[in-house]
């Protein structure tokens, strides 16, 4: 703006020194003076209407570039550590320094060493003395993978400001913790705070990584979540072929037929794989377009731990950024400058043209790492013969003995205070409860518990493209639910649904398979049997069987098979309760029990209820190949005219193995028959309750969605209502208390009414003779605060001697003592006017306080009453 009007105002006067020369020379001006200030004005308008627009437009800055910066951090509350180094620290900074400048001499052609950047105080701190190893009282938190996830769900990720430059500033893991932010360092030193704690041999990686790594970026990886774990197949042991076994039936099936149907196989795996490797090709091009131009230089930190401790079998990386762990031979991995824990540092002197796939992690090898401290716990690599026998000297290993006396020097501890995590932070795990990763074909949502009222905690969506638009199926897992619901897996595809439900549910279900929720559709129930009386395992369901397996059960029934008939149409009961499916065949199957023989032990069970008859086949004998067979006409006990019917041998058809063992007569036959009619009637009845049980849980499992109700624990004491009312309640009870208490304390009377005797009734006289007695002592204790006040003007005497002592001793006072003079001159009259603001204001207030006092006497009501003549 400034710039502008100069211009304008050069330009005016480029005009005024025209039109004077035009003057001395006689000539007329081009235009006259009222149109230069009409111009004139008009500018000035423009000028203003711009400065208006102008102020008017603000330029915002995007919340990435001002979440986490120092100007951002309250610094105030932090402890004096934070604030200023310790003469060790000091002396700890003056080594790095000189070590940094002996490394940039020896190796001019690489990046300077990130040794000592500020802290949030823009104080410089030593990167080792910035990790803090800490134990969380936690148990999840012990091992490395878990306590990784946790710092990953924990923390937002912030971008370095450069890409290409370690940062320049290292905060404490407190500030970390208390703001859940933090670049790829600060989280470095998180995990390995607290990995070292947990016992892990960490250390903090400065180096070089991919554009994927140092971004955040999973959108080319796999979900974890996806992959299947590898079933372990088990291999059959064949039985050895008898001697005399059956040989198998002659293969009749037609050769030319096998080999078209191999070809067209082949055909179609052949076209599935040059689709295949045309969607590689097609994904590679879009890849290689996205060339990263920062290739090598971007600068990542991440944390290594080293085999031994905790019976880490192979050293191996963490990103801190995802929690994933990858091998010391990733490509991920580009480069390291330097790692340090909280004893050392040291520099890697390898070269990484190969990445960091030919490192040797070595640190005790001084030719490939360079220490900066001698006082590390990694030993040393042990000398050769030769330089063995150099050494032999006396005077020399004295000499060196001394030297490493001097030169050693500890690392100071952490200036960092003790890492704490509140069991509410704990729980909450994400900033804000909630956090959204992008995966290939993948997304994943993370909640806190109880943030979402239905208890879910985690979702999983994969999808079909990598552009995330075609949905194939969701995975949502869910914590405190009431009805114990777990997992809900639902496909997109084919509309399937299966809940996950651990132990505890009303009805023992523990998967529930389904596409609808209305009666008589296809679904699977799995159950809990340990939890179900009747040993319930599995019940399949369709529009026309259901089937059920049990085990555990003392009439060793294994499976139950019903198959139902078309309903039929009733006008006044519609319900499938009132009118239920009729029942057309009813398979029974049983384990064998050992206490019968096998040709007398029931295999399996037919009930044919729409053609009256009964198929049983009995468990096979280990001596046979084939098993006993009945079968009974199930006819009524009496025919047309009313006659009873006897038994007859046409009713019962027998296959016996051994026929000539067994033979049973026309009694054990009807009984047998009269048995299998009521085992028919209470297979029916169970089959009936089996479907009220369905439409039992099927109206559960909606009043469940619909409520989804979640536990909370007693101990929980912010969740749980009653424990918070009572809480509450406790709190106002002693809040009234207090109250009472105070008000006791207040009364103004009281001290006067402890004159009287007690339990005695107030006369007026003794009423006005307790105002005027409050009245007067409060009088007299405003008069004695006054004097009180007017006491310490004592002040403005010694004031008097000092300044007359100044007048005395001018010519022979040093600068010293008249600084100290005048410093006292000035306390003592800021003193002294304090003293005089108070009197004044004091004076002022007193009357109205002694009204007050008054008015409040004449209020009172226990001499309201008394009192009452006098007003």
């Amino acid at each position: 703006m400034e710039v502008l009007k100069e211009k304008v105002e050069e330009e005016e006067a480029a005009e005024r020194e025209e039109a004077a020369e035009r003057a001395e020379r006689g000539e007329k001006t081009k235009r006259p003076m009222e149109v230069r200030r009409e111009e004139t004005t008009m500018t000035q308008e423009m000028l203003r209407d711009l400065e208006r627009k102008l102020s008017e437009i603000e330029v915002s800055v995007p919340e990435k570039l001002l979440a986490f910066t120092k100007d951002t951090i309250d610094t105030s509350k932090l402890p004096l550590s934070y604030q200023s180094n310790t003469l060790k620290e000091e002396h700890l900074l003056q080594v790095a320094d000189n070590f940094s400048r002996q490394y940039s001499h020896l190796c001019p052609d690489r990046v300077p060493l990130f040794l000592h950047p500020l802290n949030e105080c823009e104080v410089p701190k030593f990167v080792s003395t910035t990790i803090r190893p800490t134990l969380m009282p936690y148990p999840e938190l012990y091992n490395w993978d878990t306590c990784a996830q946790f710092i990953s769900d924990f923390l937002s990720m912030v971008p370095l400001p450069d890409p290409l430059k370690p940062p320049l500033y290292l905060y404490s893991s407190t500030t970390v913790l208390k703001y859940q932010k933090g670049n790829c360092f600060d989280f470095s030193t998180l995990l390995c705070s607290m990995l070292i704690g947990a016992g892990y041999d960490a250390y903090c990686v400065n180096g070089y990584g991919s554009q994927d790594l140092c971004h955040m970026d999973l959108t080319r990886e796999v979900c974890p979540l996806t992959m299947k774990p590898k079933e372990s197949v088990k291999e059959e042991e064949k039985a050895p072929p008898k001697k005399y076994a059956i040989k198998p039936p002659r293969d009749l099936t037609s050769r030319f037929e096998q080999e078209q149907e191999m070809k067209r196989q082949e055909a179609i795996k052949a076209e599935e794989e040059n689709r295949r490797k045309q969607e590689e090709a097609r994904l590679l091009e879009q890849e290689n377009a996205k060339t990263d131009p920062l290739h090598g230089l971007r600068v990542h930190s991440w944390v290594l731990v080293l085999s031994g401790k905790r019976e880490v079998p192979e050293s191996f990386f963490i990103d801190p950024f995802t929690a994933r762990s990858y091998s010391t031979q990733d490509d991920h991995f580009l480069g390291i400058e330097s790692l340090w824990n909280h004893k050392n540092y040291w520099v890697n002197m390898q070269d990484c043209w190969n990445c960091c796939k030919d490192l040797v992690f070595d640190l005790g090898d001084p030719v490939r790492w360079e220490y900066l401290l001698l006082g590390t716990d990694k030993p040393f690599l042990s000398l050769t013969e030769e330089e063995d026998e150099g050494m032999n000297d006396d005077d020399d290993v004295e000499n060196l003995g001394k030297e490493d006396e001097d030169k050693s020097f500890d690392m100071p501890p952490s200036w960092v205070e003790q890492i704490e995590i509140s069991p509410e932070a704990f729980e909450t795990r994400c900033p804000n409860g909630k956090k959204v990763i992008q995966y290939k074909r993948a997304k994943l949502e993370k909640w806190a518990p109880y943030l979402n009222n239905n208890g879910l905690v985690c979702r999983l969506t994969t999808y079909e493209d990598l552009e995330c638009t075609k949905t194939l199926e969701m995975k949502e897992w869910y914590q405190n639910r009431e009805d114990m619901l777990e997992l809900k897996h639902i496909n997109k595809i084919t509309g399937l649904n299966v809940d996950y439900f651990k132990p505890g549910h009303p009805q023992a279900l523990r998967v529930h398979s389904y596409k609808s929720m209305q009666p008589e559709m296809d679904r699977v129930m799995e159950f809990y049997e340990m939890a179900r009386v009747d040993g319930l395992i599995k019940r399949e369901e369709t529009p026309k069987t259901m089937t059920e397996h049990y085990q555990g059960r003392p009439d060793f029934l294994s499976y139950r098979h019903v198959n139902f008939g078309p309903r039929m149409k009733k006008l006044a009961l519609n319900s499938a309760e009132s009118n239920p499916r009729p029942m057309v065949k009813i398979t029974e199957r049983f384990f064998r029990n050992p206490a019968k023989p096998a040709d007398e032990d029931v295999a399996e069970r037919v009930f044919l209820i729409a053609e009256e008859r009964i198929q049983l086949r009995y468990h096979c004998r280990s001596d046979h190949i084939t098993a006993n067979k009945r079968e009974f006409l199930r006819r009524t006990e009496v025919d047309s005219k009313g006659n009873k019917i006897i038994m007859t041998p046409d009713m019962c058809i027998s296959f016996e193995v051994e026929p000539m063992e067994h033979t049973k007569k026309l009694l054990y036959q009807y009984e047998a028959m009269m048995k299998l009619k009521n085992e028919e009637k209470l297979s029916r009845h169970q089959a009936w309750e089996s479907e009220l049980e369905v439409l039992e849980i099927l109206k559960l499992r909606e009043e469940e969605e619909e409520a989804h109700t979640l536990t909370i624990s007693i101990y929980d004491t912010k969740r749980n209502e009653k424990s918070k009312e009572y809480r509450e309640a406790m709190e106002r009870v002693l809040h009234e208390e207090h109250l009472r208490q105070v008000e006791a304390q207040l009364d103004y009377l009281a001290p006067f009414l402890a004159q009287l005797p007690p339990g005695e009734k107030l006369t007026r006289w003794q009423a006005v003779r307790l105002k005027d007695e409050c009245l007067n002592d409060f009088k007299q204790r405003l008069i004695d605060k006054a004097n009180l006040i007017q006491a310490r003007f004592k002040e403005t005497q010694e004031l008097q001697k000092k300044q007359q002592w100044y007048q005395e001793n001018q010519v022979t006072l040093t600068p010293e003592d008249e600084d100290l003079y005048l410093s006292y001159c000035s306390q003592a009259m800021f003193r002294i006017r304090i003293l005089e603001q108070r009197l004044s204001r004091h004076k002022e207030l007193a009357p109205l306080k002694y009204l007050a006092l008054e008015e409040k006497l004449y209020k009172d009501p226990r001499l309201v009453e008394l009192l009452k003549v006098f007003v």
